[in-house]
């Protein structure tokens, strides 16, 4: 299975809507760790869905993953091998829905299925670990470049913890997602 795992913060919902939009994501999953209020997730989603011309929606408990856009409504790790599916953590972090915490989740995953993990804009270090330790496992692993974020805190963070990662514009973020959803 092919999934994009991306964790954004202050500034995201737009980012993630100029990377996704009009990308169709064909036989791939993309899991998105947004750091939101659960009261507004849900109209970030349906005003998400509408534009896109892939399929967005809220990741439930227990779910099992196919080929849409996937918003985390709080805290979730991936699981299984080959059918991959999302489960609710009841673990407390500071940030919500954690990213390190999914991008952890999916480090036995990667040598069962094919990951691309993404820090964008966000103040704070989440997903800068989770990013390093997918690295670590052979994932191939982006960030974002100061120019682009609203906040350079969570790229910078992953950056400084991997001084191997390239910091990449928008416009190469969406390049390298879609190069990986159209490869073999």
């Amino acid at each position: 299975m092919k999934i994009i795992l991306i964790g954004s913060s202050t500034g995201g919902p737009n980012q993630l809507k100029f990377l996704l939009n009009d990308v169709d994501i064909k036989t791939c999953s993309v899991v998105i760790a947004q750091h939101m209020s659960v009261k507004f997730i849900p109209s970030f989603i349906n005003q998400f869905d509408k534009e896109a011309v892939s399929k967005v929606s809220m990741l439930k408990d227990k779910e099992s993953l196919s080929n849409q856009i996937y918003i985390c409504q709080r805290n979730t790790i991936l699981t299984g091998n080959l059918n991959l599916s999302a489960e609710f953590s009841e673990e407390q972090t500071t940030f919500n829905p954690n990213i390190n915490l999914l991008f952890d989740s999916a480090v036995p995953l990667s040598k069962t299925n094919k990951i691309l993990a993404i820090v964008l804009t966000g103040m704070g270090d989440d997903g800068a670990s989770g990013l390093f330790n997918l690295y670590k496992a052979g994932v191939k692993c982006l960030c974002e470049n100061e120019e682009d974020c609203v906040v350079y805190g969570m790229p910078k963070r992953a950056k400084d913890l991997n001084p191997n990662l390239r910091p990449m514009s928008l416009i190469e973020i969406k390049t390298e997602i879609v190069k990986f959803i159209n490869q073999e």
